[in-house]
C-alpha cells in the first residue's frame, strides 16, 4: 500500500507531526529538541542514528543520497501517525575550494545532498499532504544561496537551485493546501565545518594564498555565527503563521544586509565590495 493510501485508512495522530532530515547535531537537532518541549511529535533523520543519547523526540535511519531509506522512514512515520504535518529539509553539507580546483565528483555529491536529496524527501511526502490536504514543507537554505561567494561557490549554487525551486513547488502545491517555505540562515555555530568537504590548500595552486585566507576567515565567522536556538525559534513561529512568507532569513544584521545590496548595487561594485572584504 502506498504512503497515500495509507495516510488515508490510518487514523492520524492529534498531534502534530514533524519530520526533520539532519537531526544528529546542529541546527536540526536544535529544531528538534525545541518543537519537542513545545508539545509536537517530533521524528528527526540521520544516517546512522545512535542509540546512546536520551532524546525528546524519535530518531530514524534516513539517508538523503539513497531514496529506498527515504520511503522506509516515511512510511514508518505514517504507520505510526497516520500523517506527516511538517518536513523540515536540514540534511546537508558544506564545501569549500576554489571552483578549478575543486573535484567535480565532490561537486556533484555536494548537489545530490543539498538539492536532489531535499527533492527527493520533498516527492516522498508530498503524496501523504495532498490527501490530508495540507502540509508544511521548510527548506533550509543559505543566506550565501543568495550571491556566489568565493571559494564558496559550490555551496552557494546548491542552495540557490534549492532556494529556486522551492518556489517553483510552492506555487504548484497550494492547490492542495500545501505550503514551501525557505528559511536561510547565516553562520551558526554548529559543527558543519567538521562535516564539509574542504579541497585541499595545494602547494602549486595558483589560488594557495588567497583560499587559505579565506578558509580562515569562513571557519572564524562559523566559530563566531549565531546560537542555533535562533533558527529553531523561527521555524516555530513560521509553524504556528496561518499564513507563513515564502522567504525568511535568520542571521546577523550584516548578513542579511548583503541580500539587499545585491538588489539595489550595481554588480560590479556588489563584487567589489565581496572581494574587500574577502581579502581578494
Amino acid at each position: 500500500m502506498n504512503q497515500q493510501a495509507k495516510a488515508n485508512n490510518q487514523k492520524p495522530s492529534t498531534t502534530k507531526v514533524v519530520l526533520i532530515t539532519g537531526a544528529s547535531s546542529g541546527i536540526g537537532k536544535s529544531i528538534a529538541f525545541f518543537l519537542s518541549e513545545k508539545g509536537y511529535k517530533v521524528y528527526g533523520t540521520s544516517r546512522s542514528p545512535k542509540n546512546t543519547e536520551i532524546l525528546p523526540f524519535t530518531m530514524i535511519a534516513l539517508d538523503v543520497l539513497k531514496k529506498k531509506t527515504i520511503e522506509i522512514a516515511i512510511e514508518q512515520i505514517i504507520d505510526q501517525e497516520g500523517k506527516i504535518d511538517v518536513l523540515i529539509n536540514n540534511a546537508g553539507m558544506g564545501i569549500t575550494g576554489p571552483v578549478e580546483d575543486t573535484p567535480t565528483e565532490e561537486m556533484r555529491r555536494v548537489f545530490d545532498t543539498n538539492f536532489f536529496g531535499a527533492i527527493d524527501v520533498m516527492k516522498v511526502v508530498l503524496p501523504t499532504m495532498r490527501a490530508q490536504k495540507s502540509g508544511l514543507i521548510i527548506n533550509i537554505t543559505s543566506i550565501a544561496g543568495y550571491m556566489g561567494l568565493p571559494f564558496r561557490g559550490v555551496y552557494s549554487a546548491t542552495k540557490g537551485a534549492l532556494d529556486l525551486i522551492s518556489e517553483a513547488t510552492n506555487m504548484e502545491v497550494q492547490q492542495f493546501g500545501i505550503h514551501v517555505v525557505n528559511v536561510a540562515p547565516g553562520d551558526f555555530a554548529t559543527n558543519i565545518a567538521a562535516g564539509r568537504y574542504h579541497t585541499p590548500v595545494f602547494e602549486n595552486s595558483a589560488y594557495k594564498k588567497s583560499y587559505q585566507q579565506n578558509l580562515d576567515l569562513v571557519n572564524l565567522h562559523v566559530d563566531n555565527g549565531m546560537n542555533p536556538l535562533a533558527m529553531a525559534e523561527q521555524v516555530y513561529k513560521i509553524i504556528n503563521s496561518p499564513n507563513p512568507k515564502i522567504h525568511y532569513k535568520v542571521g546577523k544584521f550584516v548578513e542579511k544586509f548583503s541580500i539587499v545590496l545585491k538588489r539595489i548595487l550595481p554588480d560590479k561594485l556588489y563584487q567589489k565590495l565581496l572581494m574587500n572584504h574577502y581579502k581578494l
